[in-house]
């Protein structure tokens, strides 16, 4: 029984953790790495066909985005997660698949100009459908039997719709092990959407630490900041674009808009319009509104029981089509526009940018946590250039980040939900945050709550009956950004198709001789037609 963690350990991004209990093989998230890679993340250490399930905490990309590329390389297994954070993973798996084609097809587009070796995207649409079809959606809080080894129960963390924080119970031979895995644990007070909940009891404890150094201010009134900052932007006659995740953070900027327009905030500019530029923050939307009885938190409630739509308002528009897209460049009016992705990564808001970066009278509004080495960490952080398509663009509007309104605990918070365990873990594992902030939270819940806390690095492998690390990751710093690419080649897919053949092979051993002998030959005359 043993535990390994392979992706978010001294780092933010890239959430995985790898489980073993008897001749079960397990994923608690399967993410992509966003920004640079800083202590190369581990690969999973068995072949993807032969992992039994994945549990997903929740949509975020860096918690569920490389579940296609697992799929593309032999992953049958069942995926578990719960009721929303599966209706979000069927929008944002299939987006990013969308993303990973169309950048292929654009640097393909360059290559080929240039006699350039073409590249294979990370996985496609098709990768993206088929894993979708392996999920199994979940209610909150209720224990479920996996099989006679494991069991698991969600728990709301409050991060995100149908986040989850999730408790699971290990079985091998006469021992029985639970770990408690926080997720990423909300802020509390969100709009929208539940508090966290808290778990109390576990052996270990696996808790995120984004923001596990810093303590997040009195919060101010969003809708008056946000006010007073389009306020500002309108009068110079310039546009507000408003860089946003798709789930969640964009929902939220909303709820903060009707607001300013049901208050009557902006009386001056009371009939501005802002538009959603983003399919996915428009089919996220709907999402929402799908699952108001779960997920939303009373106020949300009183205000749908009244027949108004926390979300909505006059002056909403949304745009899905790329044409629709781009007629908002040439709207002469202020205006806001929310487009993804939230880290100026990928996505239509870097169009936006474009656009508007080079402008004085607009402003750049950041409302969510920036990776460094991203576009939109390099913005807030002062750079006076950058490229966009190929190009150089001067950095002339305002930057701004609303301070205060973020997705994820603060120390205090982290603490909190740490100090309701009713007895100690036999260890607490810090991971997602950055280097050195892992360390110093792991530092400061021995001091304060007296626990065994440790920020295991990338490769480190412990076992869950004695408590001990087993094998040791990199503590080398590579600090490059690497491409996942590079390990998901076209030919690497082929090996992993063969090694799910095996699998296949093996899980057919007692059939009738008569279907062993057919099969055989289909494997012959494949084999034969491809042995060159």
């Amino acid at each position: 029984m043993k535990i390994e963690f392979l992706g978010a350990a001294h780092e933010v991004t890239g959430s995985c953790h790898y489980l073993e209990a008897g001749d079960k093989t397990m994923l608690i998230d399967c993410g992509m790495q966003q920004g640079p890679d800083i202590y190369e993340n581990q690969d999973i250490p068995v072949n993807p066909a032969t992992i039994d399930y994945v549990f997903v905490t929740h949509a975020h990309i860096d918690h569920s985005g490389l579940l296609p590329l697992i799929y593309a390389h032999g992953f049958r297994g069942k995926i578990y997660a719960t009721e929303a954070t599966t209706d979000l993973c069927n929008i944002m798996l299939k987006d990013s698949a969308h993303i990973q084609q169309t950048e292929a097809e654009w640097k393909n587009r360059k290559a080929r100009r240039a006699n350039k070796p073409e590249v294979i995207p990370m996985y496609d649409m098709n990768d993206a459908e088929g894993v979708l079809e392996h999920f199994i959606p979940c209610d909150y809080n209720k224990k479920i039997n996996i099989d006679d080894t494991v069991s698991i129960r969600f728990t709301d963390a409050g991060h995100l719709l149908g986040s989850a924080s999730i408790e699971v119970w290990l079985k091998e031979g006469d021992t029985q092990t639970k770990l408690a895995f926080s997720g990423d644990i909300g802020n509390g007070n969100r709009p929208l959407i539940k508090n966290p909940e808290f778990i109390e009891e576990a052996d270990y404890v696996i808790v995120e630490s984004t923001y596990g150094d810093r303590l997040h201010h009195t919060p101010p009134d969003y809708a008056k900041e946000l006010a007073s900052i389009m306020r500002s932007t309108f009068a110079r006659g310039g546009n507000l674009v408003i860089p946003s995740f798709s789930v969640g953070r964009s929902q939220e900027m909303l709820y903060f808009c009707r607001r300013i327009k049901s208050e009557n905030l902006l009386p001056e500019f009371a009939d501005f319009e802002v538009y959603v530029d983003s399919p996915m923050s428009v089919q996220a939307t709907n999402v929402f509104s799908e699952n108001i009885s779960d997920c939303f938190n009373e106020e949300a409630l009183d205000l749908v029981k009244k027949g108004i739509n926390p979300i909505a308002f006059e002056g909403l528009r949304t745009s899905v089509t790329s044409d629709e897209s781009r007629n908002i460049n040439f709207i002469s009016k202020p205006i806001v526009i929310i487009s993804a992705s939230g880290m100026c990564e990928a996505g239509r808001i870097r169009h936006h940018l474009k656009h508007n970066l080079w402008r004085r009278e607009c402003t750049i509004l950041f409302v969510g946590y920036q990776v460094e080495g991203t576009l939109g960490y390099q913005l807030l952080n002062g750079v006076k250039e950058v490229k966009l398509f190929g190009e150089p663009v001067d950095v002339n509007a305002s930057i701004v980040n609303l301070p205060g309104i973020s997705g994820h605990a603060d120390m205090d918070h982290l603490t909190d939900w740490m100090a309701h365990f009713k007895e100690k873990p036999r260890r607490v594992f810090v991971v997602h945050g950055n280097d050195e902030v892992t360390d110093s939270f792991a530092d400061h819940l021995h001091k304060e709550l007296g626990l065994d806390a440790i920020a295991p690095y990338s490769g480190d492998t412990y076992d869950l009956k004695t408590n001990l690390c087993i094998a040791q990751g990199t503590r080398e710093i590579v600090r490059k950004k690497k491409s996942r690419r590079e390990s998901s080649n076209v030919f690497a897919r082929l090996v992993a198709a063969g090694e799910r053949l095996m699998q296949v092979i093996r899980k057919n051993e007692g059939l009738p001789n008569k279907e062993l002998g057919k099969f055989a030959d289909q494997i012959n005359a494949l084999s034969d037609k491809w042995d060159r």
